[in-house]
């Protein structure tokens, strides 16, 4: 297969090409749709300037979409030899079309080519994340409202401390996601901008339309500084990566909250048994192992948004090979979250309380700040209580435990949880993510069909 850079001279030497291909025609395989989709944007483009004849956009598109079928049925792949998706879409396109399939390229370089590729595969995956994490967190809410009033021991420093809830503990869990539904948002909105046109940093000297370009892609604007636009490869992907681990810091956390509150000493949760595996030797065993699994792929998002960072650091600017290695640990990390997501939610969905363990461990002690706040109320300052109830302890009387969630009413505890305008921020959010991602796909089969259509303008809330 020809190489783009190709100028008929030497043959590059075998280990060299090899090295410096490494892994990346394997995960180029994922671009192959974007790199189709930012192809056909560039010829309307070239066809609106006069470089290309209607007749050879129209050859061009048919050329794309036999790609984009190909893909779809398995026939188009990187394999080995290939250098990388640019070049096996140019090369097909030239077998197929000869002198028309050259002139896909005018304008362009591999360098933004590669840059629009990641950024529509990020449109796609970022919204399928955020789907994937308000899924989840609608599995939280409704297992908060479900056991709402379930009494459960709050901890600090490990040790039993307050009286809490059931309600208090998946809640958390689900406002802490919705934070970092931000977080994702925030990196969608860096992305969406189309670098396509700022060629090897430096623009080309040709009257392209880099915003008509950016309409047809669904992209909110244009990078505008041609030089940045290629300093910001790897940066980008950096921040959502960034994002991404705040989402894997969440699961973590909850994770081992699950597996702590599920082994024989607390038994304050049930897992279904569809979801456990067991041991090779004991009998017994029932491991929620996928919970130790995405407590551990936790640490490797961490490592790869360390990689990526490590990467960037120091680089002069323009485009440096450098930047290939930050793909890998790019779509890992996608690929990384979206299956602890998926892991998380289910196990959610299956989490059963046992009411009558988690009510025997709300032991009188937990109570002894009630106790407290009760002699404030009848005029005993609060340090006085508080020395009062901690020499009496053995003598707190009994409480109830129901009633006394009920009491604490002020925002946000027990009592007030605000449950329902969780559950309904969670499904509007849910809603406009699913639009959205709708939208995006709508807009590129547009595209890829050669129907006019509006840019998609920017982020909606």
């Amino acid at each position: 297969m020809s190489k783009l850079w190709e100028k008929g001279t030497a043959r590059l030497d075998a280990l060299i090409e090899g090295f410096e291909i490494g892994d990346d025609a394997t995960y180029d395989n994922r671009l192959v749709e974007p790199d189709v989709l930012g192809s056909l944007a560039h010829a309307e483009m070239l066809a609106a300037i006069g470089v290309l004849a209607p007749e050879e956009l129209d050859q061009l598109r048919e050329g794309l979409r036999e790609i984009l079928r190909l893909h779809a049925e398995g026939e188009f792949a990187m394999e080995p030899g290939d250098e990388d998706v640019h070049t096996k879409v140019e090369n097909f396109l030239v077998t197929r079309l000869g002198d028309v399939g050259k002139k896909i390229h005018t304008a362009r370089s591999r360098n933004d080519q590669v840059l629009v590729d990641l950024r529509l595969y990020s449109k796609r995956k970022l919204l399928e994340t955020e789907v994937a994490l308000l899924e989840c967190a609608a599995a939280l809410v409704r297992f908060a409202c479900k056991h709402e009033w379930a009494p459960m021991p709050g901890y600090t420093h490990m040790q039993r401390a307050m009286l809490s809830s059931v309600g208090t503990w998946a809640g958390a869990y689900a406002e802490m996601l919705l934070d970092d539904w931000s977080l994702l948002e925030a990196a969608y909105e860096l992305n969406d901008w189309s670098p396509l046109g700022s060629a090897a940093s430096y623009g080309v000297p040709l009257p392209i339309d880099r915003q008509l370009v950016a309409d047809r892609l669904g992209f909110a604007g244009v990078q505008n500084n041609v030089l940045y636009a290629q300093n910001s490869r790897g940066k980008v992907e950096g921040m959502i990566v960034q994002a991404l681990a705040q989402v894997m810091l969440s699961l973590s956390k909850l994770a081992q909250d699950v597996m702590l509150f599920t082994t024989s000493e607390y038994g304050f949760f049930h897992v279904s048994d569809t979801l456990v595996t067991g041991s090779s030797i004991m009998p017994q065993k029932k491991n929620i192992s996928m919970m130790e699994l995405v407590r551990a792929k936790a640490h490797i998002v961490l490592g790869y948004q360390q990689q990526i960072l490590g990467v960037l650091a120091g680089l002069p600017s323009g485009y440096n090979k450098d930047y290939q290695e930050t793909k890998r640990p790019f779509m890992d990390s996608v690929d990384t979250v979206l299956a602890a997501l998926a892991v998380t939610e289910l196990t959610v969905g299956s989490l059963e309380p046992d009411e009558e363990r988690l009510l025997a461990a709300c032991t009188p002690e937990l109570y002894a700040t009630d106790r407290a706040y009760e002699l404030v109320q009848q005029g005993v300052p609060f340090r006085d209580a508080y020395r009062q109830v901690g020499v009496s302890l053995h003598e707190l009387p009994p409480v109830d435990a129901r009633e006394s969630l009920r009491k604490r009413t002020h925002q946000g505890a027990s009592g007030n949880l605000g449950l329902q305008a969780q559950e309904e921020a969670v499904t509007r959010r849910l809603a406009a993510a699913r639009e959205r991602l709708d939208g995006i796909e709508h807009h590129w089969r547009n595209l890829v069909s050669g129907e006019p259509q509006k840019g998609m303008g920017g982020n909606e809330r």
